[in-house]
């Protein structure tokens, strides 16, 4: 597919059609206290569909102008101290729109999930699913999936130091797990063990996490969840809204400051951000890991059109990350006494990422068609010294479309199409996985009905992915044999919704989605510095089938709220790299040194995954909140009859919060927090150790407040405050994990580390 005469196509031919067509319709409305009739001046209401945003006026109305005539879409109203709601207007009524909140001692009981076929609201939604906002996500993290981690049940991370993070969800990571990010799937070398999400941490307005196979709606790489990234919605015309936020952490005097505006003129629309992070070493109970440090720098913007056809976005991003590593072998110094300052050493990564995403959707008549198109550089440089060792460099563009036919008595039915295609070249002078070119289409039908309480919803897709590794020789010996996979599926689901009544809520989902195996898994064959081990891949790998099904049981009560989960997941042909005992390949480097490493295959089994997974929140006063977390998974190598690798622990948050209300303080708070990790003895015994339990203690304050017309947030926070000496189970720096030949090689969890961050909100007329 000619994905560049695609884009040019659009704009040239598309794009001015839509530009002037179309009858402006609006919505128009008041916010006010249920039992009082007050007025609730200052109020957000959102339409997510349209990627629009207002806030109320002094006497609780909003309004909404240049709206497509035609269509239904699902508003949300939200007022701090009340009870956040969610309601579906249909534009060709003309009707006002009215919200009457019910005071609330947790405002946000209710949400709208965007990353699911149709956008609606989570009662409606039979995804297992988990929306953290902005407040959540400025936590005293180091990076996006750091702060998801701590907030989401059945959600954990593999993390490399303080810099790296991999998102886990029930158990699965990797190529399994897809980032979505202004509508587009991250790609950036999610294969390897050290690879972490290219994303600016601070530009998330809110992030939903789908807990689930989602391969209907996103093909290959969803087979166990989804993270949607969801940036600012557009402010209402006139107005130019943003936000300054900065913090320090004391742990690795991790600094980060970050700038945001975003304006609507007219409906001529725009937003530009700009971030960056600096970090030295991160300190452990037994002192600096020597090399540790990073710095980030990102910038990003968006220009576009919100009209009466619809919206069309133009977003465009760079993310530049510089993370240092520790060339120690088994044996050498790990720690110093001393933080070898922000300057890195040799070995270290330096990461480019190039970003440019086309968001569209279009009004036809009663239709919608959403069309995102996408163009990704990903550029991941490993270098020994100033010339890369490992060079990957790495071209994407991708096409989504939808086509919404318009809803008729409860039946909503979708169409969609996608493709991608992979460039992948090799620039450096070491080799781990051959250049390659990877082409993917898809296509699927949905359709969802709801009646009564209930909703049902079904899908059937097929896809069909090709890879082509090249051939490639190193100095007249073969060093990739080259490879041509050619792989097809269907997939399909289904979900079903029961509301028992306004605070209880069941969903079920069961169905089967699918995974091809990436070219590292196809191709490898050479030393990966990063995870101290020999690669080699297999180009017989069939695609990994999964046969899920999952259900969830929501409370919501005004005293006690929560859920509870279950899940099954069995897989066929789960795709691994293992170990094997006693085999280590000798290489050397360009001056002539040599390193032993391990080496790992991949290979194929059969695995099945159940876990639980839940939340428990009272709230015996309004100044008074306990919130609770839980989730666990058991994964079983069926083949092999033994546990499977890389498997989060058991592990329950609680937390203790207090609100009191406070004269010239807006949202003050104090929590206090404990996190406990289980043992995990279910390891793979041929290359992974146990890791033992643990527990942390965390704590935080923080308030608003204003100087004049201007709002302030001061926060601060602290995590493992009794500086606990720990190995968590997905470190991968832990004992064991990295080298067979001396399991007591290993680094510790960073130790206490304290974050003060200031968040400043703008508002311009």
């Amino acid at each position: 597919m000619k994905f560049k005469s695609l884009f040019s196509f659009f704009i040239a031919v598309i794009f001015p059609y839509f530009l002037f067509a179309g009858v402006a319709g609006s919505i128009s409305g008041t916010l006010t206290d249920v039992k009082t009739g007050e007025k609730l001046p200052g109020g957000v209401i959102t339409i997510a569909q349209l990627r629009l945003s207002t806030t109320t006026d002094a006497d609780g109305k909003f309004s909404f102008t240049s709206l497509p005539s035609k269509g239904r879409y699902v508003v949300e109203a939200r007022y701090s101290g009340y009870k956040t709601q969610v309601k579906t207007v249909d534009l060709a009524a003309g009707a006002d729109l009215n919200f009457a909140l019910e005071r609330s001692i947790v405002e946000i009981r209710e949400v709208v999930i965007t990353g699911t076929p149709i956008t609606s609201s989570n009662k409606s939604n039979s995804t297992s699913a988990s929306s953290v906002s902005r407040e959540e996500l400025l936590t005293s993290s180091t990076n996006l999936i750091d702060a998801l981690a701590r907030q989401v049940p059945g959600m954990s991370q593999i993390t490399t130091g303080g810099a790296i993070s991999k998102p886990v969800i029930r158990g699965l990571s990797y190529n399994r797990v897809v980032t979505l990010s202004n509508g587009v799937k991250q790609q950036g070398q999610q294969w390897g063990d050290e690879h972490g999400i290219e994303l600016d941490q601070n530009q998330a307005d809110r992030v939903e996490v789908l807990r689930g196979a989602a391969s209907l709606l996103y093909g290959s790489d969803a087979i166990g969840g989804v993270i949607n990234v969801l940036d600012p919605l557009v402010p209402s015309p006139g107005k130019i809204k943003g936000e300054f936020l900065s913090s320090y952490a004391t742990n690795n005097g991790l600094t980060n400051t970050s700038l945001m505006l975003s304006g609507n003129s007219n409906g001529f629309v725009w937003r530009g951000r700009g971030s960056y992070q600096n970090a030295g070493d991160f300190k452990t109970p037994a002192g600096y890991y020597i090399n540790s440090g990073f710095n980030n720098t990102s910038l990003s913007g968006m220009l576009g059109l919100n009209k009466e056809w619809g919206y069309s976005h133009l977003n465009f991003s760079y993310f530049k990350n510089n993370i240092g590593f520790n060339d120690a072998e088994p044996g050498d110094q790990l720690y110093t006494d001393i933080a070898g300052g922000r300057k890195l050493d040799f070995p270290r990564q330096d990461i480019r990422h190039y970003k440019l995403a086309l968001n569209n959707n279009f009004i036809i008549g009663n239709n919608t068609l959403k069309l995102d198109l996408g163009y990704q550089k990903n550029q991941r440089r490993e270098l020994e010294s100033a010339d890369p060792a490992l060079f990957f460099d790495l071209n994407t563009f991708s096409a989504d479309a939808k086509y919404y036919l318009g809803e008729a008595n409860g039946w909503q039915p979708i169409i969609g199409l996608s493709a991608s295609n992979e460039s992948s070249k090799n620039k450096g002078y070491e080799y781990l996985i051959p250049e390659y070119d990877q082409t993917s289409v898809g296509a699927f039908v949905y359709v969802k009905k709801s009646w009564d309480k209930n909703t049902f919803n079904a899908g059937i897709r097929f896809d069909h992915i090709n890879n082509d590794g090249k051939q490639f020789f190193v100095e007249g010996e073969e060093k990739f044999p080259g490879f041509k996979n050619r792989f097809s599926n269907v997939s399909g689901a289904l979900g079903f919704t029961h509301l028992f009544s306004e605070g209880v809520t069941f969903k079920a989902n069961a169905g089967s989605a699918f995974r091809a195996p990436n070219p590292a898994e196809l191709g490898s064959n050479g030393a990966h510095e990063g995870t101290i081990r020999y690669e080699i891949g297999n180009p017989n790998l069939k695609p990994e089938r999964s046969y899920q099904a999952d259900a969830t049981l929501d409370f919501d009560g005004k005293v006690i709220s929560g859920s509870i989960g279950v899940s099954q997941n069995y897989i066929n042909n789960y795709i691994y790299a293992s170990a094997v005992p006693g085999q280590q390949i000798t290489e050397t480097d360009e001056d002539g040194n040599t390193k032993n490493f391990d080496v790992y295959r991949y290979g194929q089994v059969n695995a099945n995954l159940y876990g639980v997974e839940g939340s428990l929140n009272l709230h015996p006063a309004e100044f008074l909140h306990f919130d609770n977390t839980f989730s666990y998974t058991h994964a079983q190598n069926k083949t092999f009859d033994r546990p499977l690798a890389l498997i989060p622990a058991g592990t329950i948050r609680n937390t203790l919060r207090f609100e009191p209300k406070v004269n010239g303080l807006n949202s003050f708070f104090v929590s206090v927090g404990v996190d406990n990790f289980f043992s995990q003895n279910r390891v793979d015994p041929t290359f992974e150790t146990t890791a033992g339990g643990y527990t942390l203690l965390n704590a935080g304050i923080g308030a608003g407040f204003k100087m004049g017309k201007q709002a302030f947030k001061l926060a601060v926070s602290g995590n493992n405050l009794t500086n606990r000496r720990y190995y968590d189970a997905l470190n991968r720096l832990r004992p064991g994990r990295l080298a067979l030949t001396n399991p007591t090689f290993g680094v510790y969890n960073p130790g206490r580390n304290v974050t003060f961050s200031l968040f400043v909100p703008l508002n311009i007329n």
